[in-house]
């Protein structure tokens, strides 16, 4: 009968010692031989007809070490299900001074030592007890005002003016590359080109005051444009945007048409075009709306901000102990590439955050019962789906949306993630209804700087 043994050898890390004896493998040994034969394309024999004796001159010795071997790991596991036995990755072959010399015409008592990372016992931290706080962002009357304006714009026409007054207007202009004294560089660039004056540097506006259609300015990329339109321009140009030497460039700039955007009225039509799907009558009512859209935008915002607090929480204050040597020779040996001592001990702790992290997941998706159902993956898929489709949720459903749910949950890498996600989100929604936050009203900046303050130490 074969023995196991386990003793301990370091914090959560046992040595697991298995005796085999020729009782324990011969038999098996003896089986494999007989298959062996009847399966092997000899020459001069038909198949099936080989003789035992023969096969095991030819293969004996690997078909012997391979069962030796197999009744090991078979007893390694038997023992670890009976032992309840919780451990980290696999059980790594502990090498011994004198490793068994395995000889099919020596069947003797052979010893093989593992050693196994226990997985620890420990609490988490009560969530209900941690000072954290839940931001409210205030939206504000100039918010709205900004995002009426924009939209505003954004639906409004086109409209000719004779000349360039106010900031606003829109210029369409015709870029040639030239010299410094305005003459044109033979196979330069060439480019039509479509901005606001405004995108122009302060101290330049004033000379484009009173230009009509067909004027022509030459002008130097760099003093024209401050760095950001500048980089944009230069980008439009095809020409690299940290480039000294391209932004000193000397363009004549043709005007083609100046025009100015004459904004969309506030009225039904508008808010039709904007809101396709509500009902709005009302400047108040539209107003609202817009109100409520960056409302969800900030409390999306302030809702990963506390999920990240919390994350941290429950990392920082759930004390777990690890088998730290073990888990650097796993590591080390474990994986595809074998790892260098170095980048093990770089690798660590960044490794042991993500274990902890694992490890805190399990327990509270156990005791919480928290589990991912068919129907969450499929909701994910399909909402990615509309995500990647600009589509609205509450679309009549089509045919080809069922379709392509049921062949992405036949996707297996797709369905693990979906699932690790969607677990992920169940746990942090969990975690929501523990905790014992302080609701803050505060600004955009206020709340920005909060969360600038979090992002330098980001898991």
């Amino acid at each position: 009968m074969a023995t196991v043994t386990r003793e301990n050898i370091g914090l959560l890390n046992d040595k697991i010692t298995i005796k085999v004896a020729g009782a324990d493998y011969l038999p098996s040994f003896e089986k494999a031989l007989k298959n062996y034969s009847k399966q092997a394309n000899i020459p001069g024999f038909r198949k099936g007809m080989v003789p035992t004796g023969m096969i095991k001159k030819m293969h004996g010795q690997s078909v012997f070490a391979d069962e030796v071997i197999r009744t090991v790991e078979k007893e390694l596991s038997s023992y670890m299900q009976n032992e309840k036995l919780e451990i980290f990755a696999q059980p790594l072959p502990l090498a011994t001074e004198e490793a068994p010399k395995l000889d099919m015409n020596n069947p003797v008592e052979y010893v093989f030592d593992f050693e196994v990372g226990l997985k620890p016992a420990f609490n988490i931290t009560d969530l209900a007890t941690e000072k954290m706080t839940r931001y409210k962002v205030s939206v504000t009357e100039e918010m709205i005002n900004e995002e009426v304006n924009r939209l505003q714009v954004r639906h409004g026409k086109l409209v000719d003016r004779d000349a360039v007054s106010e900031d606003d207007n829109v210029l369409n202009v015709t870029f040639t590359e030239t010299d410094a004294n305005g003459n044109e560089v033979e196979g330069g660039i060439k480019k039509d080109n479509s901005f606001l004056v405004k995108y122009f540097a302060e101290a330049y506006r004033g000379n484009l005051t009173g230009k009509k259609k067909d004027d022509v300015l030459n002008i130097q990329l760099n003093k024209a444009f401050d760095e950001k339109e500048r980089e944009w321009i230069l980008g439009d140009l095809g020409l690299d945007k940290h480039d000294e030497a391209a932004a000193a460039k000397f363009f004549n700039m043709a005007i083609t048409k100046v025009g100015l955007v004459e904004k969309a009225e506030l009225n039904e039509e508008f808010f039709k075009a904007v809101y396709p799907k509500k009902d709005i009558k009302t400047e108040a009512d539209f107003r609202n709306e817009i109100k409520e859209e960056i409302q969800s935008y900030w409390d999306k915002q302030t809702k990963n901000h506390l999920q990240h607090e919390v994350y941290h929480v429950l990392v920082d204050h759930t004390k777990i102990e690890f088998p730290e040597s073990f888990l650097k020779r796993w590591m080390q040996t474990g994986g595809e590439q074998p790892k260098s001592q170095e980048e093990v001990e770089h690798e660590f702790p960044t490794f042991a955050n993500q274990l902890k992290w694992t490890l805190i997941t399990d327990k509270l998706v156990q005791e919480n019962n928290i589990e991912v159902k068919n129907e969450d993956i499929e909701a994910f898929a399909k909402q990615q789906l509309f995500g990647y489709m600009g589509m609205t949720m509450q679309e009549d459903e089509q045919p080809w949306i069922a379709e392509y749910i049921t062949r992405m949950m036949k996707d297996r890498k797709f369905v693990e993630d979906a699932y690790h996600r969607i677990q992920t989100e169940k746990v942090f929604d969990w975690a929501e209804t523990k905790v014992n936050a302080v609701e803050k009203p505060v600004s955009v900046d206020e709340f920005s700087k909060e969360a600038e303050k979090h992002q330098h130490h980001h898991h």
